[in-house]
């Protein structure tokens, strides 16, 4: 027989798995999928290539078309570095607010989503619940996809998905697309009191890391052709999160590894963004091997997002408008798998308990009444799909 949690403890046994992105997120995966099978509800699994890490997907209701996807992901960002006035993997509750690595930045969505499991059994459903727990969006969206593909092998095509990202719980019907590019700098080695006849790698990598900054003040000046005042900010941004390279401070530096990702308002195309980056690199890359021929830049594709574009009566747009009572003109400038499931053709929105300003903070925290109001809305999609 099944265990029934409350929300709160749902999401305080979420939060103690430690499912940073660079760790295996199988304790978790692992945990719901026991507590799911208490309930007789089969779970699907979709290993990355190393096998440490899994996207879950289930189905609870009757094995029929038009359902709702309650779609999240499971990693989160580290705490290293950050500083946490109580402990990251507990969750605490302290003046409205729920404390915890996670808590806004997803697990307060996939916790009432999952609290919710007993009330889906026992309610009249008509129409399916689908829940989506996707690995590795932190990094790029890069598990979802094939999670997307199994489910659509596996499950009767729904209706209308629901994003949980912290939005506030306004209806969020547009995001902005992303990709990224790792980009290694292969420098010249010599000692600095001579650095005319080496290459340094981190120098290098400055000058291409300055080229995004001034396409980031032309955005900011208005100068880019691709503006549109629905984000916040209006333009195409151009950002580097890590860098990494050289071996001492009197040696020019052999290599450089950064990560650099552009966020695209609509209109704007991220291969004309990597191709302009190209032709950057083609030219820096001539004055590299002028000093040494073993000089050069490599790239590789990190991560390719596609954005959320707005649907003409979307299903998924109305049973959140429903629900929610939100009317207005939403959009946001972050990237989610909505995109990634409106692309394999699923209406889908974005909308959750949160405020995205809260996410990748120390001292993350969601409020106790945006938490609340998730369980209200998970409870009216379950309505929703019994009339």
């Amino acid at each position: 027989m099944g265990v029934r949690y409350s929300p709160l403890e749902m999401l305080d046994r979420l939060v103690s798995f430690q499912t940073v992105s660079n760790r295996s997120n199988l304790d978790l995966v692992d945990w719901v999928k026991e507590y799911l099978n208490g309930f007789g509800i089969e779970s699907h699994l979709d290993f990355d290539e190393t096998g440490t890490k899994a996207s879950l997907f289930a189905l609870v209701g009757p094995e029929t078309s038009g359902g709702a996807v309650l779609s999240g992901h499971t990693d989160v960002v580290p705490v290293e570095g950050q500083r946490f006035t109580s402990d990251p993997w507990k969750l605490t509750e302290r003046n409205g607010r729920l404390f915890g690595r996670g808590t806004c930045d997803m697990k307060g969505f996939v916790a009432a989503a999952l609290a919710h499991v007993p009330d889906m059994l026992e309610a009249d459903l008509n129409r399916p619940v689908l829940l989506a727990l996707s690995r590795d969006e932190e990094i790029g969206c890069v598990g979802a996809p094939p999670m997307i593909a199994k489910m659509r092998q596996v499950f009767p095509p729904a209706s209308a998905v629901i994003v949980g990202e912290p939005t506030n719980m306004k209806v969020v019907t547009a995001h902005k697309g992303g990709s990224g590019l790792s980009v290694q700098v292969n420098g010249h080695e010599v000692h600095s009191s001579i650095l005319h006849k080496g290459v340094s790698a981190i120098m290098i990598a400055a000058r291409l890391i300055e080229w995004a900054n001034e396409r980031n003040r032309e955005g900011a000046a208005g100068k880019s052709k691709f503006l549109s005042e629905e984000f916040d900010p209006p333009w195409t941004t151009l950002h580097v999160g890590t860098i990494g390279g050289g071996t001492a401070q009197n040696i020019t530096a052999k290599l450089c590894r950064f990560g650099l990702e552009f966020r695209c308002v609509p209109g704007d195309s991220p291969k004309d963004w990597h191709e302009r980056f190209s032709d950057l690199i083609k030219q820096v890359e001539s004055e590299m091997k002028s000093v040494s021929p073993d000089a050069g830049i490599d790239i590789e594709p990190w991560y390719d997002v596609p954005p959320l574009a707005p649907e003409s009566d979307g299903q998924a747009e109305q049973l959140a408008r429903r629900i929610t009572g939100d009317n207005g003109s939403h959009v946001v400038s972050y990237g989610t798998e909505a995109g990634q499931f409106q692309e394999q053709g699923y209406s889908t929105v974005v909308c959750g308990p949160g405020d995205i300003a809260q996410a990748h903070q120390p001292d993350e925290f969601v409020t106790v009444e945006q938490f609340q109001a998730g369980c209200r809305f998970v409870s009216s999609v379950i309505s929703e799909l019994s009339s």
